[in-house]
């Protein structure tokens, strides 16, 4: 072992003058409908002007739409039922923790073993970052990120004087709830302006795919906003005036969270280290914000699932960029680890590198995305999974239901063409789940229906 991190570190010295720094900024339950970009409706002038300059990647999923889940698995590129993080229990992260058994496999602890300073900001949801990899930070709690961004820009200040490649890890709060952005931000928008998405409901059906508790419930999370002057209650129904309100504070909030994200950008360009620095941005998870009738995340549509992404690293990245790839959350350990010479690409699991991707973004980055949520309420392989491509979504939902949704043609989902659609449906759906039942077999899935066994 120390022989391996002897010679990584030889491979860090040696390239250090062609590696870039890393600044990940890694968003708490931010919608892919939610920025500028993407929708006008979303005031992002700081978020569209970095992403203008790098790279935009339209199709990103995450490997879970649940916090502390998603986290673990860009930390460690698995899935959560190979990490053992399947909702918000973090025990099971033990063993990638300080000196556990898998430890070393944690993208801080890799980066660090690869020469790179390693340093966290924010929201880590998986305990001390000081535990898994980090050489310095801690979590912060204020929820407008007061102190997260602050404690950032303090570091590469400092990392301008660092004689060694350097890793932030900068996890905001926002736009998780409670919302409160200020009256600045709130005054940017009339929520009677707010549309609404076509698969907006006041409640969800009673079916098992909209579930968000435990399998075979039809339990619906809230969406509790709450601040000195309005709150809405938790759960449906909500009529679209109260979901406009909440809306416009979700929107307002991702519209501080914009300024700050370019303050910090400016002051790393202004520093001489924008040139150098690779930016990674994503968010753990999705939103609902009343599309199927649903608040917060957990189930497989879009809106839970697939999350803005965007990467800059100027006069390497070239700028005004877009690619429809699919891409996982997870490719972000295998990308890192790449660009900073790492390429024992056998240990990268499930996670792929975006380089190629970088550098033509044309190319056909993965086959088919998946995704599981599959630990809610504390029953090991319960909930639901799915698999995306290119064209088509296979949802496995917590009673071993099928929902097939034909993406490009129906992307609100609302029609499903499982059992109901003509003949090449058929075949597509049937298309979809040998793929499933490859990948539930290699992550360890605990719960495999029979009707995928035949």
């Amino acid at each position: 072992m120390k022989l391996i991190s002897a010679l990584l570190l030889l491979v860090s010295w040696v390239t250090a003058g062609e590696r870039p720094n890393f600044l990940v900024i890694f968003t708490d339950d931010q919608c892919f409908r939610s920025i500028g970009y993407h929708n006008h409706q979303v005031k992002t002038p700081n978020l569209n002007r970095l992403a203008a300059e790098g790279m935009i990647l339209k199709n990103t999923y995450v490997a879970s739409p649940i916090c502390a889940a998603s986290r673990a698995s860009v930390m460690t590129g698995l899935y959560p039922q190979q990490h053992g993080v399947v909702a918000l229990n973090t025990t099971p992260f033990d063993a990638f923790r300080n000196d556990g058994p898998r430890s070393s496999q944690t993208l801080a602890n890799r980066l660090t073993e690869a020469g790179y300073h390693c340093a966290f900001a924010g929201k880590s949801h998986l305990g001390d970052p000081q535990t898994y990899g980090f050489a310095e930070g801690q979590e912060s709690r204020h929820p407008r990120d007061i102190d997260a961004f602050a404690d950032a820009t303090k570091f590469i200040e400092k990392a301008a004087r660092l004689e060694k490649s350097f890793f932030l890890w900068l996890a905001p709060r926002q736009p998780h709830v409670p919302l409160i952005p200020g009256d600045e931000w709130l005054g940017l928008y009339d929520e009677k302006a707010i549309k609404l998405d076509p698969n907006f409901r006041e409640a969800p059906i009673r079916d098992a795919i909209y579930n968000q508790g435990k399998a075979g419930e039809h339990y619906y999370r809230d969406s509790k906003y709450t601040n000195n002057w309005r709150k809405l209650s938790a759960g449906p129904p909500r009529s679209e005036d109260v979901m406009k309100q909440f809306i416009k504070a979700y929107y307002a909030t991702i519209s501080h969270l914009d300024h700050q994200v370019g303050t910090l950008i400016h002051r790393l360009d202004e520093l001489g280290m924008g040139d150098d620095t690779l930016i990674i941005y994503l968010s753990d998870n999705g939103y609902h914000l009343g599309n199927h009738g649903l608040g917060n995340k957990i189930t497989m549509h879009e809106e839970s699932v697939r999350v803005p992404m965007w990467l800059r690293w100027k006069g390497t990245i070239q700028a005004n960029q877009e690619s429809s790839a699919l891409v996982s959350s997870l490719d972000v350990y295998a990308t890192l680890l790449d660009y900073a010479g790492v390429r024992t690409e056998k240990d990268w699991a499930e996670s792929r590198s975006m380089k190629s991707l970088c550098e033509d973004p044309s190319i056909q980055h993965r086959l088919a995305v998946y995704s599981e949520c599959t630990g809610v309420g504390g029953g090991k392989g319960e909930g639901h999974r799915m698999i995306r491509m290119q064209e088509w979504k296979l949802i496995l939902n917590d009673q071993n239901q099928w929902h097939f949704h034909d993406i490009l043609r129906d992307p609100y989902e609302l029609r499903n063409l499982y059992d109901k659609g003509d003949a090449p449906s058929k075949v597509r759906w049937q298309t979809l789940q040998a793929p499933l039942h490859g990948w539930m077999k290699r992550i360890g899935d605990r719960r495999i229906p029979a009707k995928l066994l035949q």
